[in-house]
């Protein structure tokens, strides 16, 4: 084939030739094997093309997800650090609403097993001058009591244990109740059993708020504690009892604030 071409080449230079029959060879056997070759070659470039171009887009699309990736973890600090930041402001206005006393920030650091706070630790103790007794808020209302503390961390007793029981007042009826913890009617309704409430005048009502009693040997007076949602006549026909909805979120507790002031605090484990 190598031979074939050079002679039709060579004789493709004379003018004689290149009219005559190897011109005409020529011309039916070069020009299609020609065209055929621009077309490999066409065909080659673009492939060269597309994989320099496919090489490109690989290296822009791996520098994109690096920014992607780098954007998304901007993204993420910046919301914990939001959410960091709308509980510390939660915090100081629950601060400022018991500025009579002074209070120790604490985190939340470890609690027993299930989906309640009922009893947790905190990562202050006696070293920050808390104290057995001491009363814990957070969202604005009571969240329990000081059961324990070493130097570097606290037990808290939150309301809701079994082992809680509250003294408040309804605050539209000045009428003294109970407020008894329970795991169980928090699984199955995510509420507290109200009891022993004195309802002379049958004023009491879903929606009034409980806050706790003056009259508490353990809590200090007027912390919300919840509101009534449900109000029933006892069978002696002189109480009541009902339930009610906390006002702390004791499924996702994360910050409270511990009241540096026990009221005369007497055997509140027991009790």
């Amino acid at each position: 084939m190598t031979v074939f071409c050079v002679i039709i080449i060579f004789s493709s230079v004379t003018k004689e030739v290149s009219s005559g029959p190897v011109g005409k060879v020529a011309g039916a056997v070069i020009l299609p094997m020609q065209k055929g070759l621009n077309r490999i070659g066409s065909a080659l470039n673009l492939r060269a093309d597309n994989l320099a171009s496919k090489k490109e887009l690989q290296e822009e699309n791996s520098q994109l997800k690096e920014q992607i990736a780098d954007l998304e973890e901007q993204l993420s600090r910046v919301s914990l650090e939001q959410y960091e930041l709308e509980s510390l402001r939660e915090l100081y206005k629950l601060d400022q609403s018991y500025d009579q006393y002074d209070k120790v920030a604490a985190n939340v650091v470890g609690k027993e097993t299930g989906n309640w706070f009922s009893t947790f630790l905190i990562d202050k103790g006696s070293k920050d001058g808390i104290e057995i007794g001491d009363n814990v808020i957070a969202d604005g209302g009571l969240v329990g009591i000081v059961t324990d503390t070493g130097n570097n961390y606290a037990k808290i007793r939150a309301i809701i244990d079994d082992t809680s029981n509250v003294s408040a007042t309804n605050l539209s009826t000045s009428d003294n109740c109970i407020v008894n913890g329970s795991l169980r009617t928090m699984n199955e309704r995510q509420q507290l059993e109200v009891s022993d409430m004195r309802d002379k005048d049958n004023k009491a009502k879903a929606g009034d708020q409980l806050v706790t009693s003056s009259i508490s040997d353990r809590y200090l007076p007027g912390i919300p504690i919840g509101y009534l949602t449900e109000v029933n006549e006892d069978s002696n026909k002189l109480t009541k009892s009902g339930y009610l909805a906390t006002v702390v979120d004791f499924e996702h507790l994360e910050k409270v604030l511990v009241i540096q002031h026990t009221k005369d605090y007497s055997d509140a484990l027991d009790n």
